[in-house]
């Protein structure tokens, strides 16, 4: 392998680890926002669709 495919390989594997990162911090926060609509629907007359 070249140089070149060692630098894109790395380069590849450091994008994918960002994606995953920014995907992962979307998921805690539609979490976040999920947990606080479960627990203030019920005190501020909101539907709980469940």
């Amino acid at each position: 392998m070249s140089w070149l495919g060692i630098v894109i390989v790395i380069i590849g594997i450091w994008l994918a680890l960002k994606v995953v990162g920014v995907f992962f911090k979307l998921a805690m926060w539609a979490l976040v926002l999920v947990g606080l609509y479960w627990f203030l629907a019920p005190h501020l007359g909101l539907p709980w669709p469940f």
